[in-house]
């Protein structure tokens, strides 16, 4: 959704990484989590990611760790058809830096066996980026000229949709009257793009 900022992400991306990777590294959960748990733990992760069924039940297992572990709201993430993972990444963008190291410390093998990397989506799929296309248009039309056209490498978050630069915000932000009215006015494809991004839309990428 329009109202989350890219730089929002990018921090909360940031705080993700440095959370699960451990000092310094600036490694993403997964490879950090296969090294903790040794060459076994990497096999292991390859397998997961190999198959379908047994994947699912391994991104609920390390889903259901981090519910347990200080994030009781983080959805199942979805696995597609096509092999992509979708996950509830506002989740994890939310909580803090000591619940993210206490759920790397708990989760990380299991999110490595399941192929998990909280936080990094795969890019957008077409429903996503069309559905967004059509609210930026309606965005410029109404006021914001700035509002760039999202592409698949546009950075989003399942359940809210695209982002906004700080390029792309008028002056005085979103509780400006110039952003506010636009947002009014392209309210029904704000919310076409919301759904298009929750995890169930997402989960149909073919």
């Amino acid at each position: 959704m329009r109202n989350t900022t890219y730089a929002t992400a990018a921090l909360a991306g940031a705080l993700l990484l440095a959370g699960c990777a451990g000092s310094g590294t600036g490694s993403p959960v997964v490879p950090a989590a296969t090294q903790a748990s040794g060459g076994a733990g990497a096999a292991q992760g390859a397998a997961a990611q190999g198959t379908g069924s047994s994947r699912a039940v391994a991104l609920h297992a390390a889903a259901q760790c981090i519910r347990q572990h200080g994030i009781p709201s983080y959805a199942d993430p979805v696995l597609t058809a096509s092999g992509q993972v979708y996950s509830d990444s506002r989740s994890i963008q939310d909580a803090s830096d000591g619940t993210l190291n206490a759920v790397q410390q708990a989760c990380g093998v299991l999110a490595a066996r399941a192929g998990l990397t909280p936080g990094r989506e795969p890019p957008a799929p077409p429903q996503l980026v069309e559905a967004g296309v059509r609210a930026a248009e309606c965005m410029r039309a109404h006021g914001l000229p700035n509002d760039q056209d999202p592409t698949s490498r546009t950075p989003y978050t399942p359940g809210h949709g695209f982002g906004m630069t700080a390029s792309e915000v008028p002056a005085g932000g979103k509780a400006s009257p110039v952003y506010q009215r636009a947002a009014q006015a392209c309210r029904s494809l704000l919310d076409d793009e919301i759904r298009a991004s929750t995890l169930a839309s997402l989960g149909d990428d073919g």
